[in-house]
């Protein structure tokens, strides 16, 4: 008897272990996803958007479907939200004014994809100060066009519908409203106290102030141009001074004399490069006139671009000069205009330019710049092709308005995909954009005011993200 209860429990055993290494049995399938709760909230910075906040188990990102309520569903979605202790907050923007959506969460994980119930929101009215614009054009760029309007950074589409907005406090943004690399937007609001300093800040899609962002050793950040990079650190224009004898030079003998320096800061606050006027230029290199009285605006900074190589150009209003300067050494690579000039300009009378704006590197080679005074007829976005080994310039190509018009303060260009231009004509009040024959195709209609920067980005989730600066 024992022997046979022994016989029947060996080939069970066998059976079991053949199974084991043989043929495995199939992997438990994942659990689907839950939505635990979902919740919707107003955004106190724009009525235009929403904010989703969801509970999850099972999933690992987390986006939104929304419509009107009067639409198909699912008609709109928002990009994914990678969830963080089974939560996510998700922004939903570029909403119609005083409209009622309704929004779900649609949750994914391993295990497959699941919808929340829907819930609706009903959006404000916009605020009564906020500017309105219209805009038309036969084939414009695809995304959305960002500039400073008043108390405000905007962002309009391509009917001139504002889709996003931002209120400052005090003065407004100041100069420059503008997407970065990064992913998020910058503006230098400027306070009442002439005598403080006024940091940049940062400003997430949702338009909550991400941090402020400053110059080192107490420096004053000036308000035309910052580079924010994907690591955290940045890239600005500081105002230096220093009190000079300009006597011998047709000045005064205790001059407050204001450079611009370019400093390099870490995510952390640290100073990683700086670079200062007065250890490269001569207070000579900028034009008699601007130099007799106890103030003097020196190089006037206006705009700070990477080129290819990797090294810095900046554009120095005062001096009717664009410089190279070696990102790690600070050496002096050229100067291009004004006083010193190296290049030869072939076929362009001298001075080529005058009192620039928003000098960039379109691509290898060519640099793009709005030349504000340079024609006494009109403001012109100005592509010179320059041999940096001949010291050679050529100009390629020149876009004006019709009728044409002068800015002698701000402007700025943008190279955009298919050989396009955006160009804005500063307190001109036009911002056009324009395809390589110089047609222009997509503008804002009437006068937009004064834009001292216009730029466009592809996506209100993710501003600045592949698009030139």
């Amino acid at each position: 008897m024992k022997i046979a209860v022994w016989a029947r429990r060996i080939p069970l055993a066998a059976l079991l272990t053949a199974a084991c290494v043989g043929e495995p049995s199939a992997p438990r399938r994942p659990d689907a996803p839950i939505i635990v709760v979902s919740l919707v909230a107003e955004n106190p910075w724009n009525v235009l958007s929403a904010v989703m906040s969801v509970r999850v188990s099972q999933a690992d990102s987390v986006r939104v479907q929304f419509n009107l309520a009067e639409a198909a569903p699912g008609d709109s979605v928002t990009p994914a939200v990678m969830t963080i202790a089974d939560s996510a907050v998700i922004p939903v923007l570029g909403l119609l004014p005083e409209r009622r959506y309704v929004l779900r969460a649609v949750a994914f994980g391993p295990g497959g994809t699941v919808s929340g119930n829907p819930i609706e929101f009903t959006t404000g009215a916009l605020p009564a100060d906020l500017p309105r614009y219209a805009a038309s054009g036969v084939d414009p760029s695809r995304g959305y066009a960002v500039f400073a309007a008043g108390m405000y950074g905007v962002v309009i589409d391509n009917t001139g519908r504002v889709v996003w907005y931002r209120r400052f406090a005090g003065n407004g943004p100041g100069l420059s409203f503008m997407a970065e690399p990064n992913g998020r937007y910058v503006a230098r609001p400027m306070t009442p106290d002439p005598t403080d300093i006024d940091s940049w800040v940062e400003i997430d899609p949702l338009g909550n102030s991400a941090r402020t962002l400053g110059c080192a050793l107490g420096l004053q950040p000036r308000p035309h141009d910052l580079i924010a990079e994907t690591d955290g650190s940045y890239w600005l224009m500081c105002d230096e001074s220093r009190t000079m004898d300009l006597r011998a030079d047709g000045g005064v003998a205790a001059a407050r004399v204001t450079g611009t320096s370019v400093q390099h800061v870490s995510a952390d606050g640290a100073l990683l490069f700086r670079w200062s006027p007065f250890d490269h230029f001569a207070i000579t290199d900028v034009a008699p006139a601007e130099r007799t009285g106890p103030n003097v605006n020196w190089t006037h900074g206006n705009a700070l671009e990477f080129d290819t190589d990797g090294n810095l150009i900046v554009s120095f209003r005062n001096l009717d000069e664009i410089t190279k300067i070696h990102a790690g050494t600070g050496a002096v690579m050229w100067r291009m205009g004004g006083r010193r000039n190296q290049f030869t300009f072939a076929g362009t009378p001298l001075p080529a330019f005058t009192h620039q704006h928003s000098a960039r590197i379109s691509s290898p080679g060519r640099l793009l710049l709005l030349d504000n005074v340079g024609n006494p007829a009109e403001s012109r976005a100005e592509r010179y092709a320059l041999d940096e080994v001949a010291r050679t310039v050529r100009l390629d190509h020149s876009y004006g308005s019709a009728p044409g018009v002068v800015t002698q303060i701000g402007g700025s260009v943008q190279t955009l995909p298919g050989g396009r231009t955006l160009v804005s004509f500063g307190t001109a009040g036009r911002v056009e954009e324009y395809d390589e024959t110089g047609r222009v195709t997509w503008r804002i209609d009437g006068n937009a005011g004064y834009v001292f920067r216009a730029q466009r980005i592809l996506s209100l989730y993710s501003p600045g993200v592949g698009t030139a600066r």
